[in-house]
């Protein structure tokens, strides 16, 4: 991978950050994503945050090779604790970790997103964990997306903040709210793979021994498989 053609996962998150002045990549890998965007706008200016000493230094060489130091802004550090408290963000990015962690990384540091107008997330997988904290604090689903690549189904999150707390259902923090209006092929794959793996599961669970543990779980499993094939 190089700064001037991503992967279509990173292209897909890198349309819904641009536009903005200033973004703020949390997990930044090889800095991929900032100098990406920078090299297509030059008035932008980027923080690319990583917490291990190796992503972090692959990040500082990728942005002198990029010549970017001027924009990009390589900082070492745990989640949002990159950032100072106060300081201007426009769009926040967590992208290719599982939605626990973005959810557990967005909570952490949510004193630091004050001000922040988009938060732009890309799970790898548990995506409504993700939906679920972002109805928890005032913000608002205003885009999704769903891509395949490399065999691998992905979803990007789009939110913006919102006076009122929104409320979706079950099925919307599942399957996506907006995704679930327009079912593209590639969404309709994912979920008949999972319910398929759900099924699987139950007759699993089934064959059990009878446990008040037991009967919790397939009656979790007959909850989802009904919803997803109630939504599709």
């Amino acid at each position: 991978m190089n700064t001037n053609q991503l992967s279509h996962r990173l292209e897909r998150v890198a349309s819904y950050a641009a536009g903005f002045h200033i973004v703020a990549d949390i997990g930044s890998d090889h800095a991929y994503l900032p100098c990406y965007l920078c090299l297509k706008d030059d008035s932008l200016k980027a923080i690319a945050g990583e917490i291990n000493e190796g992503p972090y230094q692959s990040a500082l060489k990728q942005v002198r090779l990029s010549q970017l130091e001027d924009q990009i802004d390589v900082r070492k550090g745990s989640g949002l604790n990159v950032l100072h408290q106060g300081e201007e963000i426009d769009v926040l990015t967590i992208a290719g970790m599982g939605g626990p962690l973005i959810a557990s990384i967005l909570d952490e540091g949510k004193d630091k997103l004050m001000g922040v107008k988009r938060l732009v997330l890309q799970p790898n997988v548990a995506s409504h964990a993700v939906r679920q904290w972002i109805m928890d604090h005032h913000y608002r689903i205003v885009a999704e997306d769903i891509l395949e690549e490399d065999e691998k189904i992905y979803e990007v999150i789009v939110a913006e903040p919102s006076e009122a707390k929104v409320a979706y259902t079950e099925t919307e923090l599942w399957l996506g709210p907006i995704l679930m209006q327009h079912q593209t092929s590639v969404f309709k794959k994912k979920w008949e793979h999972e319910k398929t793996s759900w099924k699987r599961v139950l007759k699993q669970v089934q064959l059990g021994n009878k446990s008040v543990e037991l009967e919790e779980k397939q009656a979790d499993l007959n909850r989802k498989i009904k919803m997803v094939e109630e939504a599709l």
